[in-house]
């Protein structure tokens, strides 16, 4: 696994080092990893979940690529300029607030930059119908 994951609880990882990562805020964030999971048949690749304050999903992309793009309101890319962590729990124990939506592996260590957006801008345009 990346060496960026923590043996256990969780540590805080700089944006734009190792990875970029898009934050989407509330039901929105669930919305798009909803869907991001059900497109990849849950190989979507690193989406890391927190449990307070405004409940936001952060995509892990790969370095450098979340700036390429002009995310809609609800999604902030987290790049390298200053102070943009993300919280990054262990694979495996207590790691609360924070756990994975979906773990990276192997085969997909980051989100699908591209994927991401088109399915964000999607379910921003009302393309895709909530699932209640």
């Amino acid at each position: 696994m990346p060496s960026w994951i923590p043996a256990n609880g969780h540590a805080l990882r700089h944006a734009g080092i190792h990875f970029d990562a898009v934050r989407i805020t509330g039901s929105l964030g669930e919305q798009v990893a909803y869907e991001l999971m059900q497109f990849t048949d849950f190989q979507a690749g690193p989406i890391v979940r927190s449990s307070i304050g405004m409940r936001s999903m952060y995509f892990l992309v790969p370095p450098g690529t979340a700036r390429a793009y002009r995310w809609p309101a609800g999604a902030d890319a987290l790049t390298r300029k200053g102070s943009d962590f993300v919280g990054v729990p262990a694979l495996h124990g207590m790691t609360y607030p924070l756990d994975w939506r979906s773990a990276p592996t192997v085969q997909e260590p980051f989100v699908e930059t591209a994927l991401l957006f088109e399915l964000l801008t999607k379910v921003v345009a009302d393309e895709i119908p909530a699932v209640r």
